[in-house]
């Protein structure tokens, strides 16, 4: 898993070198306060590759490859929960040779 701080707008920023594939996790406990995770999609702009995702009842997973150098991402989690609640969380990824 990328390590994680938080940019300017308070969003979680990550960087990731254009050669790996990495998993991020956006743990939604919290924001759930009892409610479970019952459906998560993610939505990831073009020039970085999903590879595959996951959630358990209160985090979503997923693994991102073939990002571009020099380039900036917004990946969003857009979760539904089992009591029919609805939030979108997002992540930025900054992609630099490491």
């Amino acid at each position: 898993m990328s390590t994680q701080k938080l940019n300017a707008q308070g969003m979680p920023e990550y960087v990731m070198d254009p050669a790996d594939l990495l998993d991020f996790v956006l743990d939604w406990t919290t924001w759930l306060a009892g409610d479970t995770i019952a459906t998560s999609a993610w939505t990831v702009p073009a020039g970085i590759t999903k590879d595959s995702d996951v959630n358990t009842p209160t985090t979503a997973t997923i693994w991102l490859r073939n990002a571009t150098l020099g380039k900036r991402y917004i990946v969003t989690n857009h979760i539904t929960t089992a009591g029919g609640r609805g939030k979108d969380q997002s992540i930025e990824i900054l992609c630099r040779n490491q």
